[in-house]
């Protein structure tokens, strides 16, 4: 079946980038189009660098999931792309464009570094006021919803930035 993902909001450009910034990323992006693939046959194929890969792709709703069983018994998750192609329609300001492809092409330690903010601002708590992070960081609304976007550890839902599970 033929998936057409839309993109109307312009942050969702950030998944979109990253999902095949690096080799791994495309080349584990290429076999999920045509197979159902576990975890561990993507981790025995391109190492952890591919796992991460599988669970940026999961968060960012680019695969399915279903569990399969394994040979000799248990279950492991197995991945399949959701998507067969995109449809991009969005618009925004320059300076929003700017701060989205600056996200987009950010280097990953100082991609970290901006996680790791968010992580000590947030402590403990479950959920935190996104208004309260840029206030505090000194940043955009657009640049924060952007790493969120990007991020593996954080999502947005609402007003408020949430841990993932």
């Amino acid at each position: 079946m033929r998936r057409i993902k839309v993109v109307s909001e312009p942050t969702d450009m950030v998944p979109i980038l990253r999902a095949f910034d690096s080799d791994v990323k495309r080349d584990v992006f290429k076999r999920l189009i045509d197979n159902w693939c576990t975890t561990k046959a993507i981790e025995k194929d391109f190492g952890p660098e591919g796992v991460e890969a599988l669970r940026f792709f999961e968060k960012t709703k680019l695969v399915e999931t279903r569990w399969e069983a394994l040979p000799g018994g248990g279950t492991d998750k197995a991945f399949h792309s959701y998507y067969t192609s995109f449809h991009i329609n969005t618009q925004c300001p320059v300076q929003d464009v700017a701060e989205i492809l600056s996200v987009a092409a950010m280097p990953q330690d100082k991609f970290q570094h901006i996680e790791s903010e968010i992580e000590a601002l947030i402590g403990r708590e479950e959920t935190y006021s996104a208004r309260a992070i840029t206030e505090k960081l000194g940043i955009p609304l657009i640049r924060l919803r952007s790493v969120l976007k990007r991020s593996t550890k954080f999502e947005l839902r609402g007003h408020l930035v949430t841990r993932m599970g």
